[in-house]
């Protein structure tokens, strides 16, 4: 099987055979398409019967200016767009998703090509021939709607963006709006009004957890001022996710690193907790990509260790690049999958290479393969943890929908889930005034975490409520 961020996956029905997760429809994929998007290789085994038939498509955006250039992934980016995707059906019903474009975490290859501005407006004329490619089509269920055009879509956004080997990342983002719109139209159509009844029967059990308690994860970016990450910590935070693999060479970025790791630890690494055993705050170490060779990572454990900070490492998260295969099962601490691990097939092959977790994250990858992916690491025994990629307040509440749903990450006692918004947006106070549940205690950190009660869950964190505002950007006569 050859798939991966650069790749499409070439042999699904092997890692459906070998899942066990998923029911096998008997088409392989890219054959068989047929034109109402029925499924290529997944059959929904507790579909409502209704199908939704799409009768029109629109989509517009919001540019959100940031506080200060976020830098990651060796890059820099000043600004979000805000995607709004609106499907109505044949009956009159619609659904409207949100997305948050996120170019330097999906694809840095692309803001090498085009401008910051250049490459939002292609990610976003990805996300609208998704749309068009939709309209006119019946789908039974929002997954088999997502695998139903993704390759084709894939092949569209490596012809525009002229970027050959383009991570698939870069296509499921534009996908999320898209995705979205079509789970809240779905639930609509047939009278569905909470997220559980939505998931199909065969990917519940990886969905069964309740949580009552989410640590929330700030995001130290490379140039958060120290003193934030102090308040940060005071303020009750106690899984700092610290993002690492500065600009420049190798060498360059291991001196920088292990700099910030110990201007970190310096701070806030005796800070005292009460939610874990030894009372000591934890790191999520997030180097995005940027590590060439295990030798290199395994310098800025030793690092950590002369330093008094390894024993609070709780997850490394992606630190080597899409081609990268080596194993990592004898590296000391537990190494996460995020931007390699987009589909459950990529999961899979990360999980053989020992990797001990995988980074959902619903508001960048669709939500339809996280659910398929949450199942595969269930049945695998493999930990999750919902990680943001800087999306608005409606969509920290989707990615908590699965967040609350995920059994706890080894050495926790809570559910995990980054957050950085309120870090990162200028303006995000305002957008919070956009949530339809904006006063929900749920919504808010106590003490480093989000406290789930039963409000939230009958409501199902309000992702399935009206949105006004953003629905009026995308209303019919609506400019765009």
């Amino acid at each position: 099987m050859t798939c991966g961020p650069g790749h499409l996956p070439m042999d699904r029905r092997a890692f459906l055979a070998h899942s066990g997760a998923l029911a096998v429809a008997g088409l392989a994929p890219g054959s068989g398409r047929r034109h109402d998007r029925q499924p290529a290789s997944t059959a929904i085994t507790s579909s409502p019967a209704r199908p939704v038939e799409v009768r029109a498509t629109s989509l517009n955006f919001e540019r959100e200016p940031l506080i200060r250039p976020s830098g990651f992934a060796g890059g820099y980016m000043t600004e979000f767009w805000q995607t709004v995707a609106r499907i109505e059906s044949s009956s009159g019903n619609f659904g409207v998703g949100l997305g948050t474009q996120n170019i330097l975490w999906c694809d840095p290859d692309v803001l090498t090509r085009f401008t910051e501005s250049g490459a939002n407006a292609l990610m976003l004329a990805v996300s609208d021939r998704a749309l068009q490619m939709i309209r006119g089509e019946r789908f039974d269920h929002p997954i088999t709607l997502l695998e139903g055009i993704v390759e084709e879509l894939y092949e569209y956004a490596r012809r525009t963006s002229g970027v050959p080997d383009l991570n698939r990342t870069f296509v499921l983002n534009a996908l999320v709006p898209v995705d979205n719109a079509a789970w809240v139209l779905y639930a609509r159509e047939n009278g569905l009004t909470r997220f559980d009844d939505l998931v199909p029967e065969q990917y519940r059990p990886g969905l069964s957890h309740r949580h009552e308690h989410i640590a929330s994860l700030p995001s130290v970016t490379y140039a958060l001022p120290i003193e934030e990450v102090e308040r940060a910590a005071r303020d009750g935070y106690f899984v700092i996710k610290l993002k690492l693999g500065h600009p420049g060479s190798q060498e360059e970025m291991i001196e920088r690193d292990m700099e910030r790791l110990t201007q970190v630890h310096r701070a806030v690494g005796s800070m005292q907790t009460r939610h874990t055993p030894d009372g000591r705050i934890r790191y999520d170490l997030d180097p995005n990509s940027r590590y060439q060779r295990k030798e290199t990572l395994l310098r800025l454990l030793d690092h950590a260790r002369k330093i008094g900070a390894f024993e609070q490492i709780v997850v490394i998260e992606e630190p080597f690049p899409y081609e990268n295969e080596e194993d990592v099962s004898d590296i000391p601490v537990p190494i996460a999958a995020d931007e390699s691990a987009t589909t459950a097939e990529d999961a899979l092959r990360r999980i053989d290479l020992g990797y001990r977790g995988i980074a959902l994250k619903a508001i960048a990858k669709t939500l339809s393969e996280t659910v398929m992916m949450a199942q595969l690491c269930h049945d695998r025994g493999v930990a999750c943890m919902a990680a943001d990629l800087t999306v608005n307040p409606i969509l920290v509440d989707w990615n908590k929908t699965i967040a609350a749903r995920l059994a706890p990450f080894p050495g926790m006692q809570v559910g995990m889930m980054e957050t950085n918004g309120h870090q990162q947006y200028r303006e995000w106070s305002r957008m919070e005034s956009y949530h339809p549940c904006a006063d929900a205690s749920w919504r808010r950190v106590h003490d480093g975490v989000f406290v789930l009660d039963d409000d939230f869950y009958a409501r199902s964190g309000c992702i399935l409520d009206r949105i006004p505002h953003y629905e009026a950007l995308v209303a019919p006569g609506a400019p765009a």
